[in-house]
Order: C-alpha cells, then structure tokens, then sequence
C-alpha cells in the first residue's frame, strides 16, 4: 500500500502520558533509561512506540528537542535484542543522518541501551580515516549510525552489505533533502530488504520527502506531536533592530552574560571571523563549521559542553542535532536565510522543559526579510530598536554580570585529505591553526553598565562561504 498523505489527520493522543512500560517497552530498557532520569515519554514518543515496537513502519514529526532519538532507539534495540549476532560485514540496523555531529548524539544515546541488550554499534561518517570503520564492520557490527557519503563508500568498496538490515531509520530526513543527500539515501535504502521495517523522523514532513516515503515505507502509520510552527511555550523570541556598526558589541554583550550562548551565523568565514572577534574581546568562545577536521569539531563541542568555552559560534551545520545541556541564549547574528532554519536553531535553547530566550539581530537594510522570516516560522518576536550598543533590554534579555576573561585557547588542527560529506555534512577544508591569546582568569575584567565599543569592525558575519 502507499503511504498516506502528509496532510492526513495524523494520530492523536490525549494529554496523560503514559509510562514507557504500559507503551509496551521491554522493562530492562525502561531500567537504562531510569537510571538516566529519563522516566516518563515524550509526546512523540508516547505516540509513536506501540507502533515502532509492534513492527509496523512509522512516519513521525516532532520538533527540535522532543524525544525523537529515543523514540527510534528503543524499538530498534527491542527487537535486535533477542536475534543473532551480526556476521562480518552486515550490519543488522542501520540509523542514517545528515551530519557527523548528529552521529555522534544518536551514538551516545545508544551507547547505554546497547550495553544493556549485549548489541555492537559502529559510527560512519567521513573526514576521518575509514579503516577503524572497516575493522569494526569486519567484526561484525549490529547497528550502524551513518553519514550517507561515508556509508556509500565502504558499500562500493565492498565492507559492508545491508542484505541483512532488519530496521532501517532516518533522523532529520528533511535535512537530508535540504542538503540534497536524497539521490545517496534512496540506493542506501533501495539495499536494505524491501519488507524490513523502516523509521523515518523528522522536524518537518513536506513534499520534499515525499516520494522517498512513498517508495520505502510500507503503510506506514503518521504520528504529529506538535505544530509545524512550533514555538514552545518556555522560549521567548525577540528582534534586536540595530545598526550595522552596532552588532558586535551588542553580541559581545549578550555572550559575556552567565550561562551558555550559541551564535549562528550563514558561512563558515562569517562563523570564523565572529569566533575571533568575540575571543578578541574577552569572551571565551568556539566555533564550528564544515571547514573545521573532526578533531576540531569534537574539541570545540567538548570546549562548549565543559563550560570552558562560554559561547559557540556555528554555522547551519549545528542546527540539527546538537545537544548540549542548557543552553540559556540563541543568537541569530545573521538572520537565517528561510523558516525552517530559524526554527532548527532556536531549537538548539528551550529543550525538555526548560526555559531559552531566542535573538535575532536585524539591520534596517533586513527589517522585510526578517518579518517574513518571522511570520513564515509562526513566531511573533517582540521588536526592539537600540540605538547605539546598549539598551536595557539586553541585560533583560541575558540577565547577569558581564565577564570577559580573554580567548578560549587553541583551534584545532585541519581536516585531514580525502573524501568529506557534502555541505553540512562535514567539508574537509583548510583551517589555519590559530592560538588565542593566554587563557583563563588572569586578565579577568566585568562590566556592569554599558559595554564599551571594542573598535573591532562588526561587519561581515554572512560574507563568504558557508
């Protein structure tokens, strides 16, 4: 049977949610994800696991930040639990995603769940070397977490097979289109047995990927856990109307607050220059972008997660799939270029329950685009012109003592030669080492009125490539 429409009524589900065991969740899965705090289900997962874990194929939106991990991790190593094991080369599950960092979240998620079931698991992606990838594929892996170029490779040199695959999943399927990865995931799955089951979640579910349901996913059932639109409750969004001279010491201000502040900006040279002005002028800040090497990336990330680094400045790249605990601001410091993006980056604040604050920083020459950017996302952000680089909203906006305590330390180094996933998937580019200047708090200085102008040119954030 075909797959049904997307504009069909999705299921619904009443406001009690139920407890993972009464979805019918094997109870020494519901134990790993108690020891995780982890105890009562999401609505996507309240929604979606009695059909997951009875088989059937599952087409399931929910936004950024609503559970849709564990809503395919846990039916995936229910029924891989009790199999055999894996034979040298054919991977039994296979989780495709856009982006290594998206990898390496699901992979962690599944790290506990897997121990707990005795299932081997395998991280493929490019811009490392592939022969721990093709060691580990030899051994006999039962889950796959993929990036598709990576996975295509290792396919055409003949590592790996996916005649064996019994779940096949894919995370951010949207994304995979936005990024044009659609052509790589229909031979991916056009491998995989016609009649296994397959799991498909996203943020959105639009025409774009459409035909790829209609083709690979057999009569499946459609769960929706929230709006298309969907600004949660806890995160509030404004616009900030400032001059073009103004941006930098605004967004200095607001990243020199208490707690974690991630900045997006359009192109990797824009994430770049960003970074280094914000270092510049004493906020501990990291950044991450295509044209950084995995290493870099993980140390950024790990830089950003420890509190070491109090700012992160990202291109497009982080708004999928990157979690990290608490983060208090999101910053558009380049307005982004349509809706959905909007709306995967602010997601990255506001996550399971708590509160997140969403700026976007406007100059006169973006008030249209930026009105229908809003209006096209759902949103209605309080406007605010600030004349000159304070105002009181931004201590209202980021409350707390500014401080600035110098650069972060040392970028990493380059992506090594060879193949790199496409666009947000990974590029391999050139990425000069940098050392920032002495770290820590030996030149520590707060200020608590209006934060002076650094003199740095605060033009230029969305010129170059992303």
């Amino acid at each position: 049977m075909s797959a049904p429409g997307f504009g069909e009524t999705p299921h619904r589900f009443g406001l009690h949610l139920s407890s993972f065991d009464t979805l019918g969740v094997p109870a020494r899965l519901s134990t790993v994800l108690a020891r995780q705090g982890i105890e009562t289900p999401t609505p996507i997962q309240a929604a979606t696991l009695p059909d997951s874990l009875a088989g059937r194929d599952v087409l399931g939106r929910g936004r950024t930040g609503s559970g849709k991990t564990y809503a395919f991790l846990i039916p995936l190593v229910a029924r891989l639990a009790h199999g055999p094991k894996a034979r040298a080369g054919a991977p039994r599950a296979l989780i495709l995603a856009p982006t290594r960092e998206l990898v390496g979240q699901i992979e962690a998620s599944l790290a506990p769940l897997a121990r707990e079931t005795g299932l081997t698991t395998r991280t493929v992606f490019g811009g490392v070397g592939q022969q721990p990838q093709v060691n580990a594929l030899r051994r006999g892996v039962d889950i796959v977490v993929a990036c598709p170029g990576r996975l295509e490779d290792l396919i055409g040199q003949g590592h790996c097979t996916l005649d064996a695959i019994e779940v096949t999943v894919l995370d951010e399927a949207d994304h995979m289109a936005d990024l044009g990865f659609l052509p790589s995931v229909r031979r991916i799955l056009g491998r995989t047995p016609s009649r296994s089951q397959r799991l498909l979640f996203s943020a959105t579910l639009d025409k774009a990927i459409d035909s790829l349901v209609r083709q690979f996913l057999h009569d499946p059932v459609t769960h929706q856990a929230d709006s298309a639109q969907s600004p949660v409750a806890e995160m509030t969004h404004h616009v900030l109307h400032v001059d073009r001279e103004h941006r930098l010491p605004v967004l200095v201000d607001l990243a020199s607050a208490p707690g974690r502040t991630l900045l997006f900006t359009r192109t990797k040279y824009g994430a770049k220059a960003l970074a280094r002005q914000l270092n510049k002028s004493g906020v501990p800040t990291v950044e991450l972008h295509g044209n950084l090497g995995q290493g870099a990336r993980t140390r950024n990330l790990d830089a950003f997660h420890s509190g070491k680094a109090a700012a992160l400045v990202a291109t497009d790249i982080a708004a999928r799939g990157i979690h990290v605990d608490d983060i208090s601001l999101v910053v558009h410091a380049d307005p982004p270029a349509e809706h959905k993006a909007y709306l995967h980056r602010s997601g990255r604040t506001a996550r399971a329950g708590n509160a997140g604050t969403v700026v976007t920083l406007m100059t006169s020459d973006q008030v249209r685009d930026v009105r229908d950017l809003t209006r096209a996302a759902g949103i209605k952000p309080t406007t605010t012109r600030i004349q000159g680089s304070s105002h009181p909203v931004l201590a209202e906006l980021a409350p707390g003592e500014r401080v600035l305590s110098g650069p972060v330390g040392p970028v990493g180094p380059a992506a090594p030669a060879g193949r790199s996933e496409r666009q947000g998937n990974g590029g391999g580019g050139r990425n000069r080492r940098r050392r920032g200047g002495q770290q820590g708090g030996d030149r520590r200085r707060r200020t608590t009125g209006r934060l002076a102008s650094s003199g740095h040119s605060a033009a230029g954030f969305s010129s170059g490539r992303r």
